[in-house]
Parts: structure tokens; sequence; C-alpha cells
């Protein structure tokens, strides 16, 4: 009976190991009987699209991988020609995407990203709320322009530096933690916090006893921080303790013999509770924050640009979104989600005390809050003078922002209309342009002798080195992302000429007695829930074309229930598999998964809440989402026939 049961327990190991290629293979043959009965181009397109989704769902193969599924089974199934397939998979925002990682590799590669966020930290200040609110603002800005997964890796270096200094500084000086600049605080507090520390210290003593068995909450490693960041930032080291590098406390080398070992807890790295609770704050302001930014511009993450390419392909003749328009709608949002999710983190870690935590008076600081400031300061003076390259870099933020926003501001002519062609110029021209100059741009100031501060490549030896480099282009560009996006493109084009887009919404006619805000409602509470537990750029592609048919079905604006639901997939903030920002601040082992869930549903709420006050105030004359547009009856009429 054992060797049985050990028998049965290894087969179920050995299937369990290979569950994703049992599902990659068994998901296409159990789904094969669908076209096979019914060989109609709608039923075809099903069984493609329906393959590509759970392959995206459960990511059993690569998201890059699944989204290639449409270019060899739309052809074998007559569904289009691998010609028109082909086509789908390079559109104008895959050239908007490429000029932007231009501009991203010149910001990463001179450190400007660095400055400003150092600049801006060193201005909200080091007392706990306003340092989670600086970094937050400072989050949200460069995410508006780089992707949400670089910029959570470039601002989560500076912002455990300061956290390290926090806790170095509250085990050196523990004693005095609670005196601030002028006055001591109650002696209730200091007997609290005195607790607190005898037992968390007593801890760190056995800690060193076991051979660091919490490995799974090591930081990102230093070295991989120095290679694909360039910030390099370690934490300081103290003298007299021996320190490891993965965001955990020094260790005392102390050896206590025949002395039972005691499980250490997540706390017994931090000198207090309230410690761990602003690292755990920081921490996660810095992925919502992210998020948040960017929902800010057409180009702040992929599921913007997905969005912006479907709905112009589909509904060609509407033009309405650009840059300016979608970064009026939006903004506001942001704003307000931004002080909404600070004042929720603030509540649910630091407590209702916004005097003590927030309040800009040096004379209430304490020691620790001073030195994590001088801390600060010191990384910034690290970066020097600014440097010509970072003028450069600056100038071309400032000007790709400008001619985006007045290519077409809809209230008064663009630029655009210099041109005698209209149409030709998109966002993209502005940004492949710019991104092309950077190639051809010394990043050496003209006719001086005095060389620029480099990054350790070839513009040293090289006088007429350019601002970036080929490389410094290919390690930024996700070319996943590009191949993801071009899969949803094909799937809706299969959709459209397959008539699968129509049928659906003919299935959907039963919520014709719905109100319009409350389709947009269960679309944005049903798109939030589903990525939590599936990527975001696959959620959202396979519901844009089911929404678009929703609305065209219910006679809604389409703008009403996709824009909604574009911003909305954005929200897998409860899970570290939710999205990458999540995963890289998880890996720093100051939260636990009970937090993100607890912090991420509270933000989940604000950001549908937001969204929807958006899109039935400011939304409706911006888009006009009172009547059913011309456009969409076009696009309707055409698909019927």
């Amino acid at each position: 009976m054992r060797l049985e049961a050990a028998a049965r327990m290894d087969l179920f190991r050995k299937l369990w190991r290979a569950r994703k290629l049992i599902l990659v293979v068994f998901i296409p043959l159990s789904l094969l009987p669908l076209p096979l009965i019914h060989p109609t181009s709608e039923a075809c397109c099903a069984y493609v699209l329906m393959v590509t989704a759970v392959y995206w769902v459960s990511e059993a193969v690569p998201l890059g991988a699944a989204a290639l599924v449409p270019a060899f089974l739309y052809p074998l199934f007559g569904v289009l020609k691998s010609s028109e397939v082909a086509a789908e998979y390079c559109k104008d925002t895959t050239l908007l995407l490429m000029g932007v990682i231009c501009l991203a590799a010149s910001i990463e590669k001179w450190n400007l990203h660095k400055r400003i966020a150092l600049r801006m930290v060193m201005i909200a200040g080091a007392k706990p709320g306003m340092l989670v609110l600086g970094f937050m603002c400072c989050t949200v800005f460069l995410s508006m322009w780089l992707s949400n997964t670089s910029t959570t890796a470039m601002v989560m270096p500076i912002a455990e530096a300061v956290l390290q200094q926090l806790i170095c500084t509250g085990l050196a000086d523990s004693h005095n933690d609670s005196e601030t600049a002028e006055a001591p605080e109650n002696d209730s507090a200091v007997s609290d916090r005195e607790e607190n520390l005898d037992k968390n210290q007593l801890e760190l003593l056995y800690r060193n006893d076991s051979d660091c068995t919490k490995q799974e909450l090591s930081t990102l490693s230093e070295v991989q921080t120095e290679e694909v960041n360039g910030l390099g930032l370690r934490p300081v080291s103290n003298p007299g303790y021996n320190r490891h590098t993965n965001g955990h406390l020094p260790q005392v080398a102390i050896e206590f013999p025949n002395v039972k070992r005691v499980k250490a807890r997540r706390d017994s790295q931090y000198p207090t509770k309230r410690d761990h609770m602003i690292c755990k704050c920081l921490s996660l302001s810095i992925t919502y924050a992210a998020t948040i930014g960017g929902l800010i511009t057409i180009t702040g993450t992929s599921t913007n640009l997905i969005f912006a390419e479907q709905f112009n392909t589909r509904y060609p003749d509407a033009k309405v979104i650009n840059f300016g328009t979608w970064f009026i709608f939006s903004f506001p949002i942001a704003i307000i989600m931004l002080v909404l999710t600070w004042l929720w983190l603030h509540f649910l870690f630091l407590g209702c005390n916004f005097r003590e935590t927030c309040s800009l008076s040096k004379k209430r600081k304490t020691r620790r809050e001073m030195l994590s400031e001088r801390r600060i300061q010191e990384e910034y003076a690290k970066l020097g003078a600014i440097s010509y390259p970072e003028v450069v870099t600056g100038v071309f933020f400032v000007l790709m922002t400008l001619l985006w926003f007045t290519r077409e501001p809809g209230f008064v002519p663009g630029w655009t209309s210099l041109f005698e062609k209209k149409g030709y110029r998109t966002d993209a021209t502005v940004s492949v342009l710019l991104g092309f100059l950077l190639f051809l741009i010394p990043a050496r100031r003209p006719f001086s002798p005095s060389s620029c501060k480099n990054t350790g490549d070839d513009s040293e030896s090289d006088p007429l080195a350019p601002m970036i480099t080929w490389k410094d282009f290919q390690r930024l560009m996700p070319w996943e992302i590009v191949i993801l996006v071009g899969g949803g493109y094909a799937l809706a084009a299969g959709c459209k000429v397959s008539g699968l887009s129509v049928w659906i919404g003919r299935q959907l006619e039963p919520m014709s007695g719905l109100p319009p805000w409350a389709v947009t409602l269960l679309a944005c509470l049903l798109v939030s829930a589903v990525t939590e537990f599936a990527s975001n750029p696959a959620t959202l592609t396979v519901f844009l074309p089911i929404l678009s048919a929703l609305s065209e079905t219910l006679r809604i604006n389409p703008l009403h229930t996709l824009i909604p639901s574009t911003m909305c997939v954005s929200f897998g903030v409860m899970l570290p598999v939710g999205n990458p920002p999540n995963a890289i601040v998880f890996s720093y082992g100051h939260v636990k998964i009970s937090d993100m869930v607890k912090a991420g549903f509270g933000v989940n709420l604000i950001g549908v809440a937001v969204v929807m006050l958006a899109i039935t105030t400011w939304g409706v004359p911006l888009f006009n989402l009172t009547e059913f547009p011309a456009w969409a009856v076009a696009r309707n009429v055409t698909g019927s026939l």
C-alpha cells in the first residue's frame, strides 16, 4: 500500500510539473470540435480566440509566444490571409512606443530620473507621511513617460536606501528614537517603544543561529540594479554590524550554545512596529503610484496603447482619441486617485495623526528623520551639477510633450494644419523623429574640451558618441509587449472580418434594458477582477472586442465602456502576480500578501469609483457621450451587412 501511495504521489508530481505542457496540448484538442462541427468563419475565429485567451490567462506559454497563435491559425482556418495577419503585428503604436523607449533610454542612461526623484523627495522631507507623498509624486511623474515596471525598478532602490537609513539609525540610536530636536515624547510612548525594542533585539540575537531561512524575502540584487537601472544604490553600512545585502537588518555575530532556535518573525527586522509600518506604506505606495501615473498618458502603459490602436482601427472615422484628449480626461483621475490612495495608505499603516507624520516644522523632526534627509541630500550631491546630456534629454522630453499636445488640441488648430495633406501625421511621427535624433546628437557639449559625465560606455573615448546607442535602446525595448499588442490587433481583425463581434453583440441584447452607467460599472468590475489573475494586456485584448460589440448593440457610445474598462484593467494591485511592479515591491520583503490584498482592495475600489465619477461628469462633454456617434453608427451598419 505504501509503495502504491508513493508511486501515485510521484505520478501526481510529474503531472503537476508538466501541467503547462498538458494544457498547451489539451486545450486546442478539446476545443477542436467547434470548428469541425460548425465550419463557419465565426466558429473558426472563436476557436482561435479561445485558444489564445486560455494561453494568455494561464501563461502556459510566454505571452509573446501565445500572441503568435493567430498568425498561423487564422490562415489555416481560412479566416485571414497570412499577409493580412502579418500586417496587424506592426501598427502606428509600435512606432510610437519605439520613439518613447529612445527617450526613456536617454533618461535612464544619464540618471535624469534619479535627479528628479531625489529632488522631489528632498522637497517633501523625511516625515513619514510627506516622505510617502513625495515618493508617490515622483513615481507618478516618471510613470507618465516610462513603463510602470521600469519606474518601479528605478524608484524602489532609492526608497530602499532611505528605509535602510531609518532602520539602521533606529538600531544604533534606539534609546533616543523618540526624542525630537526640541523635546522628548511622553513617557508612555517611550516605554511602549522600549518594550517593542527588547522583544525585537532578543529575536535579532537568535536570527544569527539560523541560516537565513527567509531568503524568499530578499530584495532585488544590487548587481541587477546597477546593470539594469544604473542606480547602484546600496543600503548604508553600520560599523560594528555584519550586514547582508538582501534588505534585512545588520546582524550581530553572537552565538548562544545550546539555545533552542526561535522562529524569527518578519517584524524582527525592524526596531519598532512603526518602522515596519513605514516600510510597508512606502513600498506599496510606489507600486500604486506607478499604476496611477501610467493612466495619464497614452504611452504610460501598454494597455493604453492597445486601446488606442484597437479603437482607431475599429472606428477609423472617430478622431477623438489622441494624446491631448486622453491627458485632459485622465489627469484629474490621477490627481484624485493619488490623494485618496495616499490617505488610504496613511490611515491603514500610519494612522490618522497627520500632524505628527506630515509636519514640515524642523522642531518636530526626530534625529532619525534628520539623518534620513541628510542621506537623501548626500545621494543628490553625488550626482554633481546637471550635465549637458541631462539638459538635452530634458529639452527633448519637454519638446515631445509640447508637440504631442499641440498636434490636434481640438479647441484650436494644431501644427498639423500647416501641412497641405491632412491625416498623415500622428503622435508616432513626433516620437520617432525625436527618438531618431537622439542617435545622432553627440553626448558631449559641442566645441568644449571638457568631458561630460558618462556611464562607462564608449562616450569617453569617442567625442562624437551619440546620446544613446542601439544597445541602450535594445536593453529597454519590450519586444514581447510589441508582439502581444500585435496579437491583439490580429484577433480584433479576425473578429471583424469573420463577423464574430456582431454575433457576440447579438447575444448581449438582453442587457439593453440597463442604463449606460450600469453597463460601464459591470464592465469595470469584471475586468478589474479578471486582471488580478491574468496579465493586464491579455485581459484587455480579450475584452475590448466584446465590449465594443456590446456598446454597438445597446447603442451606447463605445467610449463610455471602453475608456473606463481600459483604466480599470490596470488596477490589478491586490496580488504580487497582478503586475510586475507588485512583484518588484514584494521581492523587497517589507510586505506580506495579506498586506497587499488589504491595501490593494481599497485602491481597487478607489480606482473604480474615481473612473466612474470621471466618465459620468467631465468625460461626457469631452467625448460627447450622451449620444450614439455617427462613426459608431457607420461601423454598426457596416458590420451588420
